[in-house]
């Protein structure tokens, strides 16, 4: 089958709501060496594609300016000096932009083989939240077995991996949701406990689940509003890994004094700016540790809502919404 010179994508006509995206027709990317070219069958719809789509996230200069960091699909073209991957072969992959689109690009190195048993759906569903979690909560966080984390937006992409990961690999996973029915969903999950953060103090709560001695790990994507309770949170000795600011990153308060008394590591990092041999080294870590996991059926995304391409608008305003519980899906048909 021949691959065509152009595509189908969704362009962006400035900075703003999920007005401005739209689906267009445009040239088809061409793999660059080390790169293979993806006919994608499904792309992820991630918190930094709502942040780019309203200029406040702006993708590094070499990247499509497509939204999209994550897709399944097909190998249809193999750039010069890729090795690992042939025509025909389902990849899911990290991608620096352009997924939401009928073909994409990726560094080889940062894609993986679907797991036994899954779809495109599924499989698309998996690169961005994988390799975050694993490169904060077990790189930088070193989360080890027989320790405690607290994941904050558990029912998240992000949430439903690490409260899963962290079981998986032996760790009491402690989680925060804004609702009941959120909070009860990441205990089905694999979280021990689950705190409704709209009506009770996390903090306290840490406090009382693990009789004062605190967490080893905080997973964060809030930010500023909840760096003091972090720290309350922590136990000696204990890591606080940021990977997003959803309610700010400014801190009007913070006692640094829990820093210096518990010995505590304050952390974080983005995955978009990483280089592809960074990528690389953590996705051959998953292929390693997790994939085997996937493989067996254990754990895996949890998927909200499949909207097509073309419907874009409407997955935005979903995710905007925050009512979704998991993973929200574009079905992408070239």
């Amino acid at each position: 089958m021949s691959t065509p010179e152009t595509m189908h994508h969704i362009a962006t006509e400035g900075a703003g709501g999920p007005e401005v995206m739209r689906l267009v027709t445009g040239a088809r990317p061409r793999p660059r060496v080390g790169e293979v070219l993806i006919r994608v069958a499904a792309a992820g719809v991630n918190r930094p594609d709502i942040q780019q789509r309203r200029g406040l996230y702006p993708p590094p200069s070499e990247a499509s300016p497509i939204l999209g960091l994550e897709v399944a699909g097909e190998v249809v073209g193999l750039g010069e000096g890729v090795t690992r991957w042939r025509i025909g072969d389902r990849v899911a992959a990290l991608v620096n932009g352009g997924g939401y689109a009928e073909y994409c690009v990726a560094p080889e190195g940062q894609c993986l083989p679907w797991p036994s048993g899954y779809d495109a759906i599924r499989a698309g569903a998996l690169p961005e939240t994988y390799f975050t979690v694993w490169a904060n909560l077990f790189q930088l966080g070193r989360l080890a077995p027989g320790e405690r984390v607290l994941i904050h937006g558990g029912t998240s992409g992000i949430g439903v991996t690490a409260i899963q990961l962290a079981a998986a690999f032996g760790a009491t996973a402690y989680a925060t949701a804004g609702s009941d029915e959120k909070c009860a969903a990441c205990l089905r999950l694999g979280a021990a406990a689950a705190i409704n953060y709209r009506t009770q103090d996390f903090a306290d709560e840490i406090a009382r689940l693990t009789d004062g001695a605190g967490v080893d790990v905080v997973l964060d994507m809030v930010g500023g509003p909840y760096a003091a309770a972090n720290l309350r949170s922590l136990a000696k000795g204990g890591r606080l890994v940021l990977i997003a600011f959803l309610g700010g990153p400014k801190v009007e308060k913070f006692d640094l004094t829990h820093v210096m008394t518990k010995r505590l590591t304050i952390t974080g990092s983005t995955m978009r700016p990483r280089s592809a041999e960074e990528k690389g080294a953590i996705a051959a870590e998953l292929r390693e540790k997790v994939w085997p996991l996937l493989d067996a059926g254990r754990g895996g995304p949890v998927v909200h809502a499949v909207f097509p391409l073309a419907e874009v608008q409407a997955a935005h305003a979903l995710m905007e919404s925050s009512t979704h519980i998991g993973k929200i899906m574009l079905r992408v048909e070239a």
